[in-house]
């Protein structure tokens, strides 16, 4: 730029004020001559040369505005070409100019079309290489850490002694593994499995997954003393139901909190440990982790900490049961940012730190400044990812609808509803078959003519409260059967083992309508999944207002789960629905879980990790800049 400046403003400048100094020599010479001779007039001569070097001045200047206005001219001429035919994103198109301003101005154009198309491109197709690019161009690629309780891949031992892998029923899992997938990194998790220690490195480390390495999972042991205060204690009898309208009493014990306590130190210690530079990204999964923000911080100050809860948020004052809520919430405010399902789910929780912390609260930002630390607060939808890569490994809908009718027997008559869930009293399974027995009640005519698939993968069940559950589900499901059934038809069958991946999918492609009923939930993910199952925009999901999903998936049937009738009627109505109404509804579902995929909810996230990244950047560079100019 500077050659630039020399060649065509300087030098011309220069070349002027030489000429005029040539041309004004004689002058000079005769005022020079008349200044120094006897008794000259020395006030004349001065005079004169003042009102020459004046003269001069105002040509030269003159001459060098002139000379910038046009060259000013000519380059906004080139850069409004330039602009209107787009040709500064070709450089082969753009002439070539030896003027660095306007190569430098193109630059900048070129780099703000293309940021501006590839947002537009994540806001329409949000994909792997989309997150990857995140990573890369707004990240600069730092080492990705996640921690979970939940791990994605177990090992298990079979009857036979074989080591087979599993993939959890989780909607964490579900969620988060395709983002790993895509970004690589370290996955630190509880290592559950009957034969996970067989197959970890000496550092417990193993690459997954299985079939395709792409990222390191890294577990964490505990012991069953551990595992029983932690997870099944706080976490499962404590916050679970302290967080869902499901109307389980909560059960606080203060050993529970301790080992609760106990096992969140080890896993930051384990993430700590991974983290191999000052400033890891690291996301921490749930409930499970709440203390995990803190411990990290006083470990890696400058580590950028995303915790994201997976469950609902209560209102203030039922968050005020728990009798740790200060010292949850305070270890939880050391992340940068802290998300949730839905701006609700926001609300209630800076209500919580409102009531029970000393700090100040931005509600417009969403932002809590405690102490000198602020954690921004924001909603993050989570979702799966578009297309599910399991859809590659099971059969189109009508071979999928074939083989399960001939598997349990169902007619070509029978409408088919799908209900997959862990077996957990949020889910609202025992209100399912209550709306299933009522719509028969009812509507006598549809007895034979429809039947609920019912899959409930056990979980928690050293829990009593679990175990009770399951029995009740037995029971009730058999009663309903044992007053309606036939010998060609039964209304309910349950499924009550864990299903693979691809099964489920199946199951969802075989199905007329899915039942999505929760009492209440963060998220919940078979909603998604059923959706994205049905490339032949088909079938019927009634999912429950009580569900973070229903703000997404407006175009299905909305039912108050706690009201047996309603969701009778919803039932009634998905069997009734014509063909061309279900592909409607059906179209606007699967765009909006396309567009607001898996991809989308982690780049949100990540990207929002770089601002905080470069903000905290820019304020040590200005203290180290102050600090400098202060010992100066």
């Amino acid at each position: 730029m500077l050659r630039a400046i020399m060649l065509r403003f300087v030098l011309p400048i220069a070349l002027l004020a030489a000429a005029v100094a040539i041309l004004g020599m004689p002058l000079i010479e005769s005022l020079v001559r008349h200044w120094f001779s006897p008794g000259a007039d020395q006030t004349v001569a001065r005079n004169f040369l003042v009102v020459f070097v004046v003269l001069s001045v105002i040509a030269i200047a003159l001459v060098a505005a002139g000379a910038v206005w046009i060259l000013v001219r000519r380059w906004a001429t080139l850069l409004i070409r330039d602009i209107r035919g787009k040709k500064y994103l070709d450089d082969a198109e753009s002439p070539r100019f030896s003027i660095p301003i306007l190569t430098q101005v193109r630059a900048a154009l070129r780099e703000a079309e293309q940021k501006q198309r590839l947002e537009l491109d994540y806001t329409e197709n949000w994909t792997p290489q989309a997150l990857r690019h995140v990573v890369e161009h707004y990240l600069q690629s730092p080492q990705i850490i996640v921690a979970s309780n939940r791990e994605p891949y177990s090992h298990e031992r079979d009857a036979a002694g074989n080591v087979r892998v599993q993939v959890p029923a989780s909607g964490m899992v579900t969620a988060l593994e395709p983002v790993m997938r895509a970004c690589s990194g370290t996955w630190v998790a509880h290592g559950s499995g009957s034969a996970d220690h067989d197959v970890v490195d000496k550092h417990d480390r193993v690459q997954v997954p299985p079939d395709s390495p792409s990222y390191t999972l890294k577990r964490v042991w505990l012991s069953e003393e551990e595992e029983e205060g932690y997870y099944y204690g706080f976490a499962n009898e404590g916050l679970w139901p302290l967080c869902h309208l499901a109307y389980v009493r909560p059960a606080f014990r203060e050993s529970d909190w301790r080992t609760f306590e106990s096992v969140n130190r080890k896993f930051a210690a384990a993430v700590c440990a991974e983290a191999t530079g000052e400033r890891p990204l690291i996301l921490v999964q749930d409930f499970h982790l709440a203390l995990l923000p803190r411990l990290i911080r006083n470990k890696k100050p400058r580590a950028t900490i995303a915790a994201f809860w997976h469950i609902p948020w209560p209102n203030a004052e039922a968050f005020g049961i728990c009798p740790w809520k200060t010292e949850m919430l305070e270890q939880m405010l050391a992340a940068d940012i802290l998300g949730f399902h839905t701006r609700h789910h926001c609300q209630n929780f800076l209500a919580s730190v409102d009531r029970y912390i000393e700090c100040q609260i931005d509600y417009e930002r969403m932002t809590v400044t405690a102490g000198r630390h602020v954690c921004q607060v924001a909603p993050y939808p989570i979702s799966i990812e578009w297309p599910p890569a399991v859809l590659a490994r099971v059969p189109d809908v009508a071979t999928s609808r074939t083989h399960i009718r001939a598997e349990y027997g169902i007619p070509e008559h029978v409408t088919v509803g799908i209900g997959v869930e862990r077996w957990d009293f949020t889910k609202g399974i025992l209100e399912r078959f209550q709306a299933i027995e009522a719509l028969l009640d009812a509507n006598p005519r549809m007895r034979g003519r429809i039947m609920l698939l019912q899959v409930a993968a056990p979980s928690r069940s050293k829990l009593a409260a679990y175990q009770h559950l399951q029995q009740q589900t037995r029971a009730e499901a058999e009663r309903i059967n044992t007053r309606f059934a036939t010998d060609a038809w039964r209304p309910i069958v349950l499924i009550d083992s864990h299903q693979e991946p691809a099964r489920v999918f199946e199951l969802y492609r075989a199905a007329d309508f899915c039942m999505v009923n929760s009492l209440h939930d963060g998220m919940n993910l078979v909603a998604k999944e059923f959706v994205a199952a049905r490339d032949d925009e088909d079938g019927v999901l009634i999912l429950s207002s009580f569900a973070g999903a229903s703000r997404e998936l407006v175009e299905a049937l909305l039912v108050n789960p706690f009201d047996v009738s309603n969701t009778a009627d919803a039932i009634q109505a998905a069997v009734d629905m014509p063909r061309s109404e279900r592909r409607e509804r059906m179209q606007l579902m699967r765009r909006t879980v396309k567009e607001n995929n898996v991809y989308r909810w982690a780049g949100k996230m990540l990207i929002d990790a770089a601002r905080i990244r470069q903000h905290q950047a820019l304020r040590r560079s200005n203290r180290l800049a102050n600090a400098f100019a202060r010992s100066a």
